[in-house]
């Protein structure tokens, strides 16, 4: 079976469906069945569209308060994102959910709790990176050459041992590389 998202605009061809396999001498046990939802589903569905006809099915406008961002907002502060956050004035690279609610607060003037903030962010796929730290003293160059020429010759050698003598008074033998 194809599971599609439970969106808006699919929802109301799932209602409209319904209504058509109605119309075609379908039960509302068959259509519950056939579109995997309950019958109580499809009879307030029939009840609606017998009283309102196809605006009955229609998606309802959603409920609770209204964003307090647009839709615009929200694609120009998931584009800050993408920079430095010191191009912004901060001190650091890294982008923390306050420096964002402070950057909309200054810019939109819309104020928005950081921890809300955080979930929002998670909403929209940004998730928390912690840059890489790296001392500023590291030479590439340098760790490169120690791995290369040190490291070989203080690395413990490994040990390839034959099987276990069966007299269990006598030690493996092992013999190193």
């Amino acid at each position: 079976m194809i599971t599609l998202p439970r969106t808006a605009h699919v929802l109301e061809q799932v209602r409209l469906l319904a209504m058509f396999r109605l119309a075609e001498g379908w039960t509302q046990q068959e259509v519950a069945e056939f579109l995997d939802i309950s019958t109580r589903s499809v009879r307030r569905w029939r009840r609606r569209f017998r009283d309102e006809g196809e605006a009955g099915l229609a998606p309802q406008p959603g409920r609770g308060r209204p964003t307090k961002l647009t839709a615009g907002q929200v694609e120009q502060i998931l584009a800050w994102l993408d920079r430095s956050a010191c191009a912004f004035g901060f001190p650091t690279e890294r982008w923390t959910a306050p420096r964002v609610a402070l950057l909309v607060a200054q810019t939109f003037d819309v104020h928005l709790h950081p921890r809300y903030l955080s979930d929002w962010l998670r909403r929209h796929g940004v998730t928390p990176q912690m840059p890489q730290r790296q001392p500023r003293e590291r030479d590439e160059a340098l760790i490169e050459a120690w791995v290369a020429h040190q490291w070989p010759r203080i690395k413990k050698r490994s040990a390839t041992c034959t099987e276990r003598s069966a007299l269990p008074t006598r030690a493996a033998s092992c013999s190193r590389r």
